[in-house]
């Protein structure tokens, strides 16, 4: 990732590379050199991954490099890593709809085999004319552009003005065992409504600001209900300003990271007022858990929420969708639970059983390993 050492768009690509390696495949990974990896990272090389971090900053020499022979920066650092290597196939994941273009044109230059794996969209990422030109020159030549969700295929099909036909959709992974059985937290008119809003602290992507601003109005000031932000992120300090300001501090907090099953084994309800999204492993693992969403109607939301059956969705991320959402639920509140049961297992149905293998199995077959 560019902005945090770790994200819910790097599970799948560091399981299907240790999967791979275990298989006998080699593997060389770069990845963003942040002053202290994520243990997860780190963990890649213990497991035999070929890991080779490369700067966050570039340094001045890279920029000279850069002036004097009119290559690109992160080209030059992927150069630089690789060395002299000829991969059987690049593998270029993103948390944006479209690769980094220098290094796709780089894949093409050196006739690198390539796919693009593309987390995540938004309707307000619109590329310049010459750099949608170019990519619609360069995905084409993909073996494959992947997906998480068809919303964000179709978004970025519009985006470009031009169908990608070597466009698939792959599943994340869960978090969690599969097996995985969390009861049901107490919950009458003595409790308090426990609602969980879970990923990334960045209000940008997040929306966390829209949910405090809904739960700050009128409706919720004499309502039994807490809400645990959990996450680590850049707007820790921002969201802590804003809880003061709508004079929440009594009822909201922050749980930092923890496990799937903690969360899920202390709150009743999902609440995730994402302004875009990719295919948001917090809404599917909510739901394998037993719990309904509210959610925003983006990325992979639409296509697993089943909207007053399962969760709620909101039409858009601003606080007057989303509090019609957040509504229904509340006046839903006493088949809260029955909800979650059929939420569990409507998302078996959805998933496949092994994402990671199902991804590692493609790759091989695009690189000519099989």
């Amino acid at each position: 990732m560019a902005g945090d050492p770790w994200g819910g768009s790097e599970e799948l690509w560091t399981r299907t590379a240790t999967l791979l390696v275990k298989q006998g495949v080699p593997v060389a990974a770069s990845v963003q050199g942040w002053p202290q990896l994520d243990r997860r990272i780190v963990e890649l090389s213990r497991n035999g991954v070929d890991l080779r971090p490369r700067p966050i900053e570039p340094s001045i020499f890279t920029y000279a490099h850069r002036y004097l022979s009119g290559k690109p920066i992160i080209a030059t650092q992927i150069d630089r890593a690789f060395g002299r290597i000829s991969p059987s196939l690049v593998v270029m994941s993103f948390g944006s709809p479209f690769p980094r273009i220098e290094l796709a044109e780089m894949c093409i230059a050196k006739r690198w085999p390539f796919v693009t794996l593309a987390h995540s969209n938004f309707p307000g990422w619109w590329e310049p004319d010459d750099l949608a030109a170019r990519l619609r020159k360069v995905l084409p030549l993909a073996r494959r552009c992947f997906f998480v969700s068809e919303a964000n295929r179709s978004l970025a099909e519009k985006q470009l003005g031009c169908n990608l036909d070597n466009a698939e959709i792959v599943r994340n992974p869960l978090t969690i065992k599969a097996d995985s059985a969390i009861s049901w937290p107490p919950y009458s008119s003595e409790h308090e409504l426990r609602m969980a809003c879970v990923g990334t602290l960045y209000p940008t992507e997040k929306g966390q600001d829209i949910l405090l601003e809904v739960l700050a109005g009128p409706l919720w000031k004499e309502r039994k209900w807490r809400l645990t932000f959990y996450g680590k992120g850049r707007n820790r300090d921002i969201l802590e300003r804003l809880i003061d300001r709508f004079k929440l501090r009594d009822r909201v907090s922050f749980g930092g990271y923890a496990p799937a099953e903690k969360i899920w084994g202390e709150n009743h309800i999902l609440a995730i007022p994402s302004r875009y999204e990719g295919g948001p492993m917090t809404t599917i693992e909510a739901m394998f858990c037993g719990r309904p969403v509210v959610a925003t109607n983006v990325g992979l939301n639409p296509e697993v929420i089943k909207d007053g059956i399962t969760g709620f969705l909101a039409k858009a991320a601003v606080a007057e969708c989303f509090g019609n959402a957040l509504e229904r639920m509340w006046t839903q509140r006493a088949q809260l639970q029955e909800m979650g049961r059929l939420a569990a297992a409507s998302i078996r149905e959805f998933l496949p059983d092994d994402p990671v293998g199902i991804f590692a199995e493609r790759l091989k077959a695009l690189a000519k390993l099989q």
